[in-house]
């Protein structure tokens, strides 16, 4: 079953955690590469504010109903998106969901005539390359190298994402990447959570190798799971439907959706920095964004796992860097502690995002212990900031002490949790 954890602030109602079981040649910056530090701009203070949704099952019944839904509340979000001096040419958008294990198994045997392992046994992501043909070519050579490297992993194979650009502005179609699904199958019974880690080992390896090579620095990879599955970019919240046609499909269901329309504050919109990312969405800020990157910069080299060695982890370093936005940067810690260590991602973004417990005289013993064990380890990263986030098995939300990009969620009688930005995005019936 799909658990949905959501907490909540205001300044009249106190916190409260609800669970229930359940390479481009325009002038224009490239996918992922900023502008060099010029006058007033610094890519150190990339930030986002946006709009948020999410649909989930709390049985974890997949349905395409789900992924509609979210559809829905992204679009009537729009206005919470940016967009540039063309109206057709957006910030960015997209959606997460849980991994379509029966559409993808259609998709994967129609087109490149191979039949997937069992469910759970292999990883999917859409990733993005540069438009050149040759580059397409090299940097899947690097990646299919990493892959044959790796002990744990094999290459399933390439499928080429369907896309219809031709709802897209001028500056979104200058910066259109190549997008193809990388597919890797398990070997030697992995599974699981252990799988995603040798996943994320794999995701990082990869993007090093190819950007050793400068101008392959538009090479993305959106997410890279066996769990979760992230179709984004420039995009307005009108346009991700329709130009992904994956998600248009009948049998492409998921238990879950989390829904994201950027505004880039005073920043670059880019395919790249378009959310959700690999675990969650942000609305907001990282105002304590200089000191959080300097903070993990400097426990790096102490840092233990129990799952790697000390090469094994410090091969995933730097954790952070000026090449993301704020949300980014907070998405590689909470996958670090997630993939590094053994914590959920509930309590991964509750040890970087905590509540104001110190002086919280409604908050549990054991919830004000937990924060306080965890300011010893982490200092918080703070916003105004709303969370939603997913590992394809939970879904939550939360707000930062600071409380200043309120949402509102439901559970319903059909036991779904609905939550957004704003009331009234979705009529649930």
């Amino acid at each position: 079953a799909t658990r949905a954890i959501v907490r909540r602030a205001s300044s009249s109602i106190p916190r409260s955690e609800k669970i229930a079981s359940s390479s481009s040649s325009s002038s224009l910056p490239g996918l992922s590469r900023y502008p060099k530090r010029q006058g007033l701009y610094d890519p150190a203070q990339e930030k986002d504010s946006c709009g948020v949704g999410m649909v989930a099952n709390l049985k974890g019944k997949p349905s395409h109903e789900i992924v509609r839904d979210a559809n829905t509340m992204l679009v009537r979000m729009a206005h919470r998106g940016g967009c540039g001096c063309e109206p057709n040419s957006g910030d960015g958008a997209g959606i997460l969901t849980g991994m379509p294990d029966g559409f993808l198994r259609r998709a994967v045997r129609e087109d490149l005539g191979v039949d997937l392992p069992a469910a759970g046994t292999f990883g999917a992501g859409n990733v993005f390359f540069p438009r050149d043909k040759a580059a397409v070519a090299e940097c899947k050579r690097l990646v299919e190298g990493v892959v044959a490297a790796h002990s744990g992993l094999e290459l399933i194979g390439w499928r080429p994402v369907p896309v219809d650009n031709s709802a897209l502005g001028p500056t979104s179609l200058e910066s259109e990447p190549v997008s193809e699904q990388l597919l890797v199958a398990a070997k030697g019974g992995l599974g699981g959570p252990q799988l995603n880690r040798e996943l994320w080992r794999l995701r990082i390896a990869a993007e090093k190798a190819v950007h050793a090579e400068p101008s392959f620095d538009d090479f993305y990879v959106c997410s890279l799971t066996n769990s979760t599955l992230v179709y984004k970019g420039q995009l307005t919240p009108e346009q991700v439907w329709g130009y992904f046609e994956d998600l248009q499909q009948p049998d492409y269901a998921s238990h879950l959706a989390l829904v994201h329309s950027r505004f880039s504050t005073n920043t670059f919109p880019s395919w790249a920095r378009a959310q959700p990312f690999r675990s969650l969405c942000h609305n907001g800020e990282i105002n304590t964004l200089r000191g959080n990157k300097n903070m993990m910069t400097s426990r790096e080299a102490a840092l233990a796992s129990p799952h790697f060695d000390a090469a094994t982890l410090s091969a995933t370093y730097p954790i952070t860097g000026d090449h993301m936005s704020d949300s980014g940067n907070f998405d590689a810690v909470a996958e670090l502690l997630m993939h590094g260590g053994e914590r959920q991602i509930h309590e991964a973004v509750m040890m970087m995002v905590p509540e104001a417990w110190q002086k919280n005289p409604r908050l549990s013993e054991e919830r004000r212990a937990f924060y306080e064990y965890h300011a010893a380890l982490m200092e918080p990263w703070d916003g105004p900031a709303m969370m939603s986030f997913t590992d394809g098995r939970y879904v939550g939300a939360c707000l930062d002490r600071n409380g200043l990009r309120p949402s509102r969620y439901y559970v319903t009688h059909d036991e779904r949790v609905l939550l957004s930005s704003e009331v009234g995005v979705l009529v649930d019936e």
